[in-house]
């Protein structure tokens, strides 16, 4: 049985750069915290937390020391709100996110109501909301393109890890509803770049193994790509491979989310030769 890795899958250069940052920032004595998960996978945040940084929920659970900023980004109230408690604000947003956050306040300053193509209730979409003010729509779906209301100046951006295709079809549907559109593609490198590469291999292979968080966006995102093409399981870690998905199977791709360490990726990848 053949066990091939897509050409493009794990962490990307945010996901690195957020980690490092984590990373150099640390405190044993608990006074190094990121606000929120620092990504979308448990194990890595797990590992952190030996390292000494932990992870709060509200500002208000860390009394002194550093809140270090995530990956997916906070509303500029937040970094207020950090420096009036007489927190230290690390920020390890990632440099995508810190562009789709600034292009959608740009769009806000040119009176443009704005829509950002997303998961409402992603974290780095809530981000997003918050740098373009009050005048904004989420959606994600083509229907729900439909309820965005008419206006004189149209702005639209997107999720960092959203679908390009779907992106494209979404911006279509919403074609109509000014004659004054401008719109940002918001949607990172290493997203565009794991997308297609997963969906090149699916279509060479029996099955596909999608490793990432359950609660990974981009990495759900692959795992629907996938599916639509060959047989796929979305799996976090080596424990959730069954022997019995590879039964008559000649070849297995193996892809990973952004947010996906190596060290899981390589303990899969050797499960499957073992098989």
């Amino acid at each position: 049985m053949e066990v091939i890795l897509a050409d493009y899958l794990g962490f990307c250069y945010g996901v690195k750069r957020a980690i490092k940052i984590a990373r150099e920032n640390a405190a044993p004595d608990g006074s190094a915290c990121t606000l929120g998960p620092i990504i979308h996978n448990p194990q890595m945040v797990e590992r952190l937390k030996d390292e000494g940084v932990g992870t709060i929920d509200r500002l208000d659970d860390l009394k002194r020391g550093k809140v270090i900023i995530r990956s997916h980004g906070v509303g500029p109230e937040t970094y207020e709100r950090a420096e009036a408690m007489g927190l230290e604000c690390v920020d390890a947003t990632c440099p995508h996110v810190k562009k789709a956050q600034l292009s959608a306040k740009e769009l806000a300053e040119e009176g443009r109501f704005v829509v950002i193509v997303g998961e409402k209730e992603h974290p780095e979409v809530h981000s997003i909301v918050q740098w373009a003010g009050g005048n904004v729509a989420v959606i994600e779906t083509v229907a729900e393109a439909a309820s965005v209301p008419n206006a004189s100046r149209l702005g639209i951006i997107s999720q960092t890890t959203f679908s390009g295709e779907r992106f494209r079809e979404i911006v279509s549907a919403l074609l109509d509803k000014s004659r004054d559109i401008r719109v940002m593609r918001t949607i990172c490198t290493a997203t565009d770049q794991r997308q297609r590469a997963a969906r090149e291999l699916a279509s060479k292979v029996d099955v596909m193994l999608v490793i990432g968080g359950k609660n990974s966006a981009n990495t759900t995102r692959l795992a629907q790509l996938c599916a639509k093409i060959c047989r796929t399981y979305h799996i976090e870690t080596a424990e959730e491979l069954r022997p019995a998905w590879f039964d008559n199977i000649e070849k297995i791709g193996i892809t990973a989310g952004a947010s996906t360490p190596d060290w899981i990726i390589k303990e899969v990848y050797k499960k499957c030769q073992r098989i």
